[in-house]
């Protein structure tokens, strides 16, 4: 049963108003009506006395926090990739954490080969080129990299991962893959995947494309030396955790030529948990408009999916509240 005075449920970011709606049924809601991140010490005296937090992407959730929100039952992430929220104090709390785990594998992997199309097939510089004026038709230039034959390889296989292979088979690509786990022979052949060591993946790839979190064995995996290892004119498509990649040991090998492009989903100063989390993506990086193509972490972004992603949380969040075990939960509260 609910109390006569409502929990109070405190919204990180802007969610859909019908989300809003769904919630005040039963809680006190402080809502984020803007779509910027809100700096921390606005957060914390907002949750200060919260029963529950919606958080997000840029949030970080860690011990202080957790400390100045005695009150505080649940954190419900609208995300998959936890790495920003200590688990560990959560739970020393009390406090349940819980994810999304499933509704953000499609759109993802959906972005992840329209990167590997907008960066092998120089996409960004053709629209350049037209909005520049100086289009007069066809001409002999901006020659791309066509999939069909090529070798992708893609490191880390979990949900998205698959995913990812299931769409580029379509495209008639070699598909190979690196993972501490082999997936069963059966479905290795429906997804045409060849398990290879990781050293093999980057000999062979066309196309490299970490989806791996973000932990202490795969911060800077793909550093100098394993850019160096990758094919000479291979691609990185990094839309897992911008961390994954040392971006200053990227913008080296473009320069050289031995990368031939970077596209991104993801940035390192996005890893909101590193205490030396650069303030910026590095500027080599953002004037290297002919090798690179960005989006600003649009993973994730489709309209149904995001409502789909803060129903969830709402579920989640008013199972707790109700004494119930929360569905999403990332840790085990006593």
């Amino acid at each position: 049963m609910w109390k006569m005075n409502k929990p109070k449920v405190v919204l990180t970011h802007w969610v859909h108003p019908e989300i809003i709606e769904l919630l005040r049924e039963k809680a006190e809601v402080v809502a984020n009506p803007g779509r910027k991140t809100l700096p921390r010490e606005v957060l914390l005296e907002r949750a200060k006395d919260a029963d529950a937090l919606m958080a997000f992407m840029p949030d970080c959730i860690d011990e202080a926090f957790l400390k100045a929100c005695p009150r505080l039952k649940i954190i419900a992430a609208a995300l998959k990739g936890f790495d920003n929220f200590d688990v560990d104090a959560c739970t020393r709390h009390g406090v349940w954490l819980t994810i999304a785990p499933d509704l953000l594998t499609i759109p993802t992997a959906e972005l992840t080969v329209g990167l590997v199309l907008g960066i092998t097939r120089n996409m960004l510089e053709g629209d350049r080129h037209i909005r520049s004026g100086q289009f007069a038709g066809w001409r002999p230039e901006l020659y791309g990299l066509g999939l069909y034959g090529r070798t992708a390889g893609i490191v880390g296989l979990g949900l998205v991962g698959r995913a990812v292979a299931e769409r580029l088979k379509g495209f008639g690509m070699n598909l190979v893959y690196s993972d501490e786990i082999s997936l069963p022979p059966d479905e290795e052949e429906q997804l045409g995947l060849t398990k290879v060591t990781f050293s093999g993946l980057l000999d062979s790839s066309d196309i490299v494309i970490p989806l791996l979190p973000l932990t202490d064995r795969t911060f800077h995996l793909f550093d100098r030396n394993a850019l160096a290892r990758m094919k000479k004119g291979s691609y990185l498509v990094n839309a897992c955790r911008g961390s994954v990649v040392d971006e200053m040991a990227v913008i080296e090998s473009l320069e050289k030529r031995h990368l031939a492009g970077y596209a991104a989903d993801v940035f390192e100063m996005e890893d909101w948990i590193r205490p030396d989390r650069p303030r910026s993506i590095p500027k080599a990086l953002l004037e290297n408009t002919a090798q690179t193509f960005f989006t600003p972490h649009l993973g994730s972004a489709v309209d149904d999916v995001r409502i789909e992603i803060e129903r969830y949380c709402t579920r989640s969040i008013l199972q707790a509240l109700d004494g119930k075990i929360p569905e999403g939960k990332v840790n085990d509260i006593c």
